[in-house]
């Protein structure tokens, strides 16, 4: 009598909950039963190479299990009696089926149905990836990769000790050398009140005293010669005279860019604001306001920072530059309202040049020798490269600095900061400029169009289209758009977004109005269909 296989239920009970919270991938599934070929649907959980079903998303405990070892997952057609019928058969005909085949004998594949064929192609790609051999062989590459790594710490470790002790030999040798000069000095001092008493002391005493002490004085200069050209030669060397390099040029860089925000500050904004004051006032100070932003607390804030950098030069050769990033970093949000308004300012000001006053002011400012043929445009868009010099700069600060160095992890985190806030200035910068695209297409359709109010819905492009009169074919008539070949054609000016397509008349006055008819297309809902010849 074949003894029936036990099983910890409690393990698989946990293992069933972990499948409920934590699953590779979860849902509802119609599953075929073999005893009568009849659907069922069932609240699927997969967990590593197992799979679980349960009566319902809220049921405790699971109805059955499947281990997926070694199994294959594939898609399958609908079944041949589902093809055409009532209109229940024609619902199943959209259920997308696959099916579950096991490694071993004697076990009957697994089928399943879903509704929807996204979902359906996630189901198979989890189901095939739930192998516990593929994570076993996952996890070989990485323990290689991970040996790999840990040797290359114990050959840097290596240098570094052979690099220590060089040091620490250098270090004894220098300290030997001092105590020779010291017992020399004493035995110097020694000497001179006898050389005093002895005035009439041989020459030729005093020659070979001469030339020994002369020895002495170059056997010593030849002895920290050597020292120091070894040390010049060193990597540490020129890595740290790369270093030095580096912040030389971010202090030249950095008091360039407080330069421009100075021209920016004091050759426009202020003059703009006090010519926004005056009786006849070629530009409001809302458009000021719009063009300039924050340009004046920015200004300041980099003139702390160039401060700071000039004060670090000031004690070279230890250049500390840590502290000021950490100070410095907490204060960049600024940036993000400005980057954010900044192609809503250049379109201010292309509006405010509109009129002839400002632009003969502005025009004025310009030729100033500060600004150095440099237009008010020029100067707005500086500090929208700022934040990715800094990334740069301390991208290359870090190539050279040592790994023990003390502000070694300082400099890093300041870079994964910066690289953060650049991430998030260009999403936003992004979003909005699609907003604002989508708005100004908006209101120039005399109808509106409540679709572009989606802050989702993406802009693609616009342009002139041919639109033909549509064709009767059976029971279908077609929109075409494109052909040249009929009579009584009409331009249309089209605009394509990710979820929609609008077609609009330009009246003669050159307003846009929204076709009654087809003017709205949804992409979600219609096929695109490319006629290679005119029928």
């Amino acid at each position: 009598m074949q003894k029936s296989v036990r099983y910890n239920e409690g393990h698989a009970l946990y293992l069933a909950l972990l499948a409920r919270k934590e699953g590779t991938k979860r849902g509802y599934l119609s599953k075929k039963t073999a005893e009568t070929n009849r659907w069922h649907e069932k609240w699927f959980a997969l967990y590593q190479n197992v799979l679980f079903y349960f009566e319902g998303e809220q049921s405790a405990r699971p109805a059955g299990m499947y281990m997926l070892e070694g199994c294959n997952c594939e898609r399958v057609p609908a079944p041949k009696g589902c093809a055409a019928g009532s209109a229940k058969d024609a619902a199943l005909d959209k259920q997308h089926y696959f099916t579950v085949l096991f490694g071993h004998e004697g076990q009957k594949p697994l089928e399943l149905r879903c509704e929807d064929e996204v979902d359906g192609d996630e189901w198979v790609e989890a189901i095939h990836q739930a192998s516990y051999s593929d994570i076993l062989i996952e996890r070989e590459v990485l323990m290689q990769k991970y040996i790999h790594l840990v040797q290359i710490v114990e050959t840097e470790k290596v240098a570094a000790n052979q690099l220590r002790h060089q040091l620490e030999d250098q270090d004894t040798e220098i300290e030997r050398l001092k105590s020779e000069i010291v017992a020399l000095n004493k035995t110097k001092e020694k000497m001179r009140p006898y050389q005093g008493n002895q005035e009439d002391e041989d020459p030729d005493i005093k020659k070979i005293k001469k030339v020994q002490s002369f020895m002495r004085g170059w056997l010593c200069r030849r002895k920290w010669k050597t020292i120091v050209q070894d040390y010049i030669c060193s990597p540490h060397a020129e890595s740290m005279r790369k270093r030095n390099q580096i912040v030389f040029n971010m202090v030249e860089a950095e008091s360039e860019y407080v330069h421009q925000l100075y021209v920016l500050v004091n050759c426009f904004l202020r003059p703009l604001r006090m010519a926004a004051s005056s009786k006849k006032p070629p530009i409001s100070h809302d458009d000021v306001s719009s063009i300039f932003l924050n340009s004046e607390t920015i200004m300041f804030l980099h003139e702390i920072f160039h401060q700071g950098l000039k004060a670090r030069i000031a004690n070279w050769p230890t250049l500390i530059l840590a502290d000021l990033f950490d100070i410095l970093l907490p204060m960049l949000n600024i940036y993000q309202e400005f980057v954010r308004n900044h192609q809503y300012s250049l379109q201010v000001l292309a509006n405010c040049k509109q009129n002839r006053d400002f632009d003969k002011l502005l025009k004025q400012y310009e030729a100033n020798p500060a600004c150095e043929g440099r237009m008010l445009e020029t100067f707005l868009t500086y500090p929208m490269f700022q934040i990715p010099r800094y990334i740069i700069t301390l991208h290359e600060l870090l190539a050279h600095t040592p790994h023990e160095h003390v502000e070694r992890k300082s400099l890093e985190f300041a870079k994964s900061k910066l690289e953060e806030l650049s991430r998030v200035m260009h999403d936003e910068v992004s979003d909005t400029e699609n907003i604002r695209k989508n708005l100004a297409i908006e209101r120039t359709i005399v109808e509106g169009c409540d679709i572009l109010l989606d802050t989702s819905q993406t802009f693609i492009r616009q342009g002139s289209l041919i639109q033909v009169p549509s064709v009767e074919r059976g029971k279908l008539s077609k929109v075409r758009l494109g052909s040249l070949s009929l009579k009584k054609e009409g331009e249309r000016q089209c605009f394509l977004f990710t979820k929609h397509f609008l077609v609009c008349t330009r009246s003669s006055g050159g307003k846009l109005h929204l076709l009654k008819t087809g003017g709205v297309l949804s992409l979600m809902e219609c096929t695109l269909v490319e006629e290679t010849e005119a029928s």
